[in-house]
């Protein structure tokens, strides 16, 4: 009796799925959608960083579902898929595929479901994951607390956490951008 060895999901199969996915240890993993305020909340930060980068010239904000495909990682991840990002490299020449490599900066906006201790364990692991493939600071956006919570790869144990009042930051990874808080939160 012979069995069949599955095949393992490429970047092209990432391509052709419906919705939102990433590609861990050779499988498609579907991400659940999210509601109104995280999806408002991780509008506004790409909002920032957009017309950061506009009047910079420096790097491209990049929305929600695009790829950052990048070599396999230890944990078998070999793409990201953040709310919102911030990209400084060669994009790509076929301007329909991915781009190779990870995110400058990624934002990940947290759903109904990224709270308790198992969402945590899966959000630290993530974060890892952006760590080892190469991204320098990942923003943990927290819509119920209104808080921004900054990890850097230098210290991704140690978040600098801004509130309401503050203006946060993504240093080294986006130098100089300096987003106000309250307007990344929307009035109910």
């Amino acid at each position: 009796m012979s069995t069949a060895t599955p095949t393992r999901a490429t970047v092209d199969d990432l391509l052709a799925i419906e919705g939102k996915a990433e590609l861990i240890g050779g499988r498609i993993v579907h991400l659940m959608g999210t509601g109104y305020r995280p999806n408002r909340v991780a509008g506004r930060c790409f909002r920032s960083l957009d017309d950061w980068a506009e009047t910079t010239g420096r790097g491209v904000a990049l929305a929600d579902n695009i790829i950052f495909a990048v070599p396999e990682l230890p944990s078998g991840r070999e793409s990201f898929s953040p709310d919102a990002s911030y990209y400084v490299g060669p994009l790509p020449q076929n301007e329909m595929r991915p781009i190779e490599g990870p995110p400058t900066l990624a934002v990940e906006v947290r759903s109904e479901g990224d709270y308790g201790p198992a969402a945590e364990r899966e959000m630290a692991e993530k974060r890892a994951d952006y760590f080892a493939a190469g991204t320098p600071v990942v923003w943990d956006v927290d819509p119920v607390a209104e808080v921004v919570h900054v990890y850097r790869a230098a210290d991704p144990m140690t978040p600098t956490t801004y509130r309401r009042g503050q203006a946060a930051e993504a240093e080294p990874a986006v130098p100089g951008w300096r987003p106000p808080v309250d307007p990344l939160f929307p009035a109910s």
